[in-house]
């Protein structure tokens, strides 16, 4: 016995130890071993929070220390796979423990007996640094799991396996190292809270397409960046969230629910092994790993949840994967250090949050990134985290924090969400740093004229916008023609381009070169109109046209293999408006 419980608060606990411990140490309380973690010492008194539930604790229950700080076990098997935030794999342990899963209940994050298919890469006599690959094993029909000798290892290789099964525990080689021999398994285990080594990190790579083209065209987030999509009750962060499991161009989606309600993760977790995959048809489980740490889970397992997911994430990153980390929400996370804080005695800073919620937070964003591994592969971690503000309020903590570690911010709207527009991400309160160092990308592999109409679609909605405030004094009818047109053309980009549904399998996905091809027809009926009111042609006509309509229609009827029928489109548009400036001139012919 290592020592004993002499206070209890909540998940936060004082233990006497009789034994030396360090900071970050894991540590078993009480008869059941309940998990916990040494997060402060003062003499022989350590401070642990509980990553369990600890009613029935008492004064006296022995603690005992293992040694070793907070791990997660990387390794194939991961992929399609459900963990709580200290990566208990909870399908596991509800096949042997049921829904309701006991405490102190303990079992690998990695199934042992799971047998997987090994081929090797590298043979005895190899010299080889770390992140050098060893082999390949087919973890899922989506993905290759490269294993790769761990950080911090390098060596000779005096012996490899043979091609065929092999168990995440079976030696995959033998490296002969400065240090002696090293035996590497198929199982790595790393420090939860430690990012995980990189040779060089780089700039944003190119754009992380979503398929949403709010997002793609107005506020693109490139890979290896951090976006925060902040957002009231109801304004369709989770829908937004799943949207982007599903369609987001990641190699590895690791999908957090933090805090969030059962509900939603019990939906998740239902829909995730239907929903096909776009790349391969097979089920998106394939390439996705979830980890549920729901608001009736204990608190302090949800702080926790945020560095499991993001230690996941970076394994598969080392690999030469591009991985994306989506967080439902890091305002439940940073209420879950508010509550520990408190436990803690410390002093709080604004709205009760620790003073540390910004370091932490910087932390947590610094994570993100495009690297060059130290296997030389290049890959990255992209960070998309949802945040709850309290009544919208986008000048609370968590979201002004957040806006000051990430360059790219999706703010969500409650006015929007209620006139069931989706995505309801707002124009005036959304921003992204990054379209002028993607404008190459798009320029090289979409089309060279993005930027210019990105531009013109914003200029649009911008005057549009400063319309709708005289509109509203004196009545849309009294506007000049031109600015009549402008606020319509507002409205169907808006409906027409804006707009996406989820639920339209013609339209719940876009592909950069439609993005492109749909707004630039639209903006070419502005063009048109705006030349044909200066003829004469009333700008009710012309919203009110045919083809008006078949704009509206475009970005459901038109899919992304027949971006060819927008270029069609186009020269209808020219047709319909020379017929109204025709007829508007015979009507006013004497």
């Amino acid at each position: 016995m290592s020592g004993r419980v002499v206070s209890i608060a909540g998940s936060v606990l004082r233990a006497e130890m009789t034994t030396s411990v360090a900071l970050g140490e894991v540590a078993r309380v009480g008869d059941e071993g309940l998990l916990a973690e040494v997060i402060a010492l003062e003499g022989r008194v350590a401070t642990c929070q509980v990553y369990e539930e600890t009613s029935g604790l008492r004064c006296g229950s022995p603690v005992e220390t293992e040694g070793e700080p907070l791990m997660v076990e990387l390794g194939p098997g991961l992929l399609g796979n459900v963990f709580d935030g200290i990566q208990r794999p909870l399908e596991a342990l509800a096949r042997s423990e049921g829904d309701l899963l006991g405490r102190g209940v303990r079992a690998p994050a990695l199934d042992r007996d799971r047998l997987w298919p090994f081929e090797p890469r590298a043979a005895a006599g190899d010299d080889l640094a770390s992140g050098a690959l060893l082999g390949v094993v087919a973890e899922t029909p989506a993905l290759e799991h490269r294993v790769l000798v761990p950080p911090g290892v390098a060596g000779r290789v005096r012996a490899v396996a043979a091609a065929g099964p092999l168990r995440v525990t079976d030696p995959v080689a033998v490296l002969e190292t400065a240090a002696g021999e090293r035996t590497v398994t198929l199982l790595q285990r790393w420090r939860t809270r430690l990012p995980r080594p990189v040779r060089e990190r780089l700039p944003p790579g190119p754009p992380m397409i979503t398929g949403q083209r709010v997002l793609d065209t107005f506020f693109p987030l490139p890979l290896g960046s951090g976006a925060g999509m902040p957002g009231g009750f109801g304004t369709g962060k989770t829908i937004l969230q799943h949207q982007l499991v599903k369609w987001a161009a990641a190699d590895v989606i690791v999908f957090v629910g933090c805090g969030e309600r059962g509900n939603e993760m019990t939906r998740m977790l239902r829909e995730l092994p239907e929903l096909p995959d776009p790349r391969t048809g097979r089920p998106l489980a394939d390439r996705t790993v979830l980890v549920a740490n729901t608001s009736n889970m204990p608190v302090s397992a949800r702080e926790a949840s945020l560095y499991t997911g993001v230690a996941i994430a970076e394994y598969y990153r080392d690999m030469g994967y591009h991985a994306a980390l989506l967080a439902d929400s890091t305002s439940r996370w940073a209420e879950a250090l508010r509550e520990i804080s408190g436990r803690l005695g410390e002093m709080p800073a604004e709205e009760g949050y620790p003073p540390h919620l910004a370091s932490r937070l910087a932390a947590y964003y610094e994570r993100a990134g495009r690297v060059i591994t130290l296997g030389g592969r290049e890959g990255s971690v992209t960070l998309i985290s949802a945040i709850s503000p309290p009544g919208g309020d986008r000048t609370e903590p968590v979201t002004r924090h957040t806006q000051a570690f990430t360059q790219v911010f999706w703010t969500l709207d409650k006015d929007l969400a209620a006139a069931r527009v989706f995505p309801a991400v707002s124009i005036a309160h959304s921003y992204s740093a990054f379209p002028p160092a993607l404008s190459a990308w798009w320029h090289r592999e979409v089309a060279p004229d993005w930027g210019a109409l990105r531009r013109d679609a914003l200029a649009l909605l911008d005057e549009a916008g400063r319309l709708e405030g005289t509109a509203r004094l004196i009545g849309a009818e009294s506007l000049p023609e031109p600015a009549q047109f402008v606020l319509g053309m507002a409205r169907l980009l808006e409906e027409g381009f804006l707009q996406q549904s989820a639920f339209d399998p013609g339209d719940s996905t876009c592909s950069p070169a439609r993005q492109a091809a749909l707004l630039r027809v639209m903006l070419r009926f502005r063009d048109r109109g705006l030349a044909a009111i200066a003829r004469g042609v009333a700008a009710e006509r012309l919203l009110e046209a045919p083809v008006a309509g078949s704009l509206l229609r475009a970005r459901s009827e038109i899919g992304d293999a027949e971006v060819a029928r927008l270029d069609a489109l186009a020269a209808e548009v020219d047709r319909a408006v020379e017929a109204l400036v025709a007829e508007a001139q015979r009507e006013a012919a004497p």
